[in-house]
C-alpha cells in the first residue's frame, strides 16, 4: 500500500530519545489546541490533523481558461501558521491543461504565478535531483516534478504535504528531525591513515559498482515518511532514507570506521524498528531500494 494520509493519532515514545528535537517535542497539533495561539512562531501543524474538506470551501477557477479548455481539479492542502485558529483545508483549483506543463509541479507553479500567490511549497531544480518538491500526490509520496498530471479530467488530483510530518505552511513539511539523523550517522568518509602516494582514495571497479544504487538517493524523504514504523517511531528509527545511507558508507571499502557505524546501530530502535513493510522501496521516486539496504546492514550486524 502506497503512503496513505491517516488520521490516526501518532504514538510519541515515553521515553526521551537522543535525536528527538523541540518540534519533534510538542504533541501533534488538535482541534482543541488550535482554539489557542501558538506559542512560537515557528510552531507547526501536525499532517495528520484532517483538514477541512474540498465540499466546504470554494473553488478558485483558471482566470485566463481559453475557449476550448481542458480543465481539470486539484484540491491542494492549505494551512497557514499565520491563522493558527484555523482548521487546516483541501482548497479546489481549476486549470486549464492546454496551458499547464505536465507535471504536477508546473501545476502547482502556475497556481501561484497565476491564481493564488499565497500558496506556499518548495522546489528548486524541477529535474528529480534536488528532492525539495516532495510530498503526497493522489495518496503516494513522490516528486512533484517528476508526477505527471493525469489527463483524465475527470479525475481530480489531490495533493498534501508528507505525511505524518509537522507542516511549517501549506505544502512545506518540517524536516529538521529527519536531517538531525542523518547528520548522526556521519555521512562522509572516514579514515585514519592517508594514501601513500599523496593521492585520492582509489577503489576497485568491483568495490566502486557496490555503491549503486545507494549514491543516488536524494534525501527527498518520500520512503521514510511512506513507513508505518517510521511514523510512530521516528524520534528513535532512523528510517529507510537514513539506512539506506548509512549502509552507503558501510559498503563503501574507503572507509575505516565501520565498526563503530555498527555500533551506532546496535540498538532496538534505530535499526530493528524496521518491519520490512517495503512501503519504502515501492515509493521510491529514483526507483532505489532502501528495504534491501537495511536488510543488507541487518546481515552484517548478524555476521559481524
Amino acid at each position: 500500500m502506497a503512503a496513505l494520509r491517516t488520521s490516526t493519532p501518532r504514538l510519541l515514545s515515553t521515553t526521551l530519545p537522543t535525536l528527538r528535537s523541540p518540534i519533534a517535542a510538542r504533541s501533534y497539533a488538535t482541534v482543541d489546541t488550535l482554539s489557542k495561539p501558538m506559542k512560537a512562531a515557528g510552531e507547526a501543524l501536525s499532517a495528520t490533523q484532517v483538514p477541512v474538506s474540498e465540499k466546504h470551501t470554494s473553488t478558485i477557477n483558471d482566470p485566463s481558461a481559453s475557449k476550448n479548455a481542458k480543465i481539470k481539479t486539484f484540491h491542494v492542502y492549505r494551512w497557514s501558521p499565520e491563522r493558527p485558529s484555523e482548521k487546516p483545508k483541501m482548497q479546489s483549483y481549476t486549470l486549464d491543461l492546454n496551458k499547464t506543463g505536465p507535471m504536477v509541479l508546473d501545476a502547482l507553479i502556475r497556481i501561484k504565478n497565476e491564481v493564488d500567490p499565497t500558496l506556499t511549497f518548495r522546489r528548486s531544480c524541477r529535474e528529480g535531483i534536488c528532492g525539495s518538491c516532495a510530498m503526497n500526490i493522489d495518496g503516494v509520496n513522490t516528486l512533484a516534478c517528476l508526477c505527471r498530471i493525469p489527463t483524465d479530467t475527470t479525475h481530480q488530483t489531490r495533493i498534501y504535504p508528507l505525511p505524518h510530518t509537522y507542516v511549517v505552511k501549506d505544502l512545506v513539511p518540517d524536516l529538521t528531525q529527519f536531517y538531525k539523523q542523518y547528520r548522526s550517522i556521519k555521512p562522509y568518509l572516514q579514515r585514519e591513515k592517508l594514501p601513500e602516494d599523496g593521492r585520492e582514495y582509489r577503489q576497485s571497479p568491483s568495490d566502486r559498482k557496490k555503491l549503486d544504487g545507494l549514491y543516488e538517493c536524494i534525501l527527498c524523504a518520500c520512503c521514510s515518511t511512506s513507513c508505518p514504523s517510521y511514523w510512530w517511531n521516528s524520534e528513535q528509527y532512523l528510517g529507510p532514507a537514513v539506512l539506506l545511507q548509512s549502509y552507503r558508507w558501510l559498503a563503501d571499502s574507503r572507509d575505516e570506521h565501520k565498526a563503530e557505524r555498527k555500533a551506532m546501530l546496535d540498538n532496538s530502535m534505530s535499526l530493528y524498528r524496521c518491519h520490512t513493510i517495503l512501503n519504502c522501496s515501492r515509493t521510491c521516486p529514483k526507483g532505489l531500494n532502501p528495504g534491501k539496504a537495511i536488510a543488507e546492514i541487518k546481515k552484517a550486524m548478524a555476521f559481524a
